[in-house]
Order: structure tokens, then sequence, then C-alpha cells
């Protein structure tokens, strides 16, 4: 499954809506999917592979190894 193991960040759902809308009644559910990245990160004095989403690695949370 799709996590974040920073900050937890799964999946999300939505409505997938057609461009030209015609229909607005025709919608579609759809998948949000976090932008993971598998790291080796420093946890405990200890390095470690993790699943960490893109906004964690740019605000710092991750300390790489």
């Amino acid at each position: 499954m799709a996590k974040c193991d920073i900050c937890g960040k799964t999946l999300s759902h939505g409505n997938k809506i057609s461009i030209a809308r015609s229909h607005v009644s025709r919608r579609a559910t759809r998948t949000f999917k976090p932008n993971l990245r598998r790291v080796k990160a420093v946890i405990n004095g200890q390095s470690k592979t993790i699943h960490a989403c893109s906004k964690c690695l740019r605000s710092g949370k991750v300390v790489r190894a």
C-alpha cells in the first residue's frame, strides 16, 4: 500500500470530471496517489530504507544516510 513512513500520507479519492463538461452529472471516481520515493534515511542512529513523500523530503523532515 502506498504510504509515507514519515507523515502517513496515503491514497485519497475524488471524482474525475470530463473536460467538455457537457454532461456535468457524469463523474467517475479516481484515486490520487502520494509522490513516494524510496530513500535511505537515518532513523534512531541506523540507516534504513523508507518510503517518504516528496513533501517530507523537501521540508527537511528526512535526514538522508
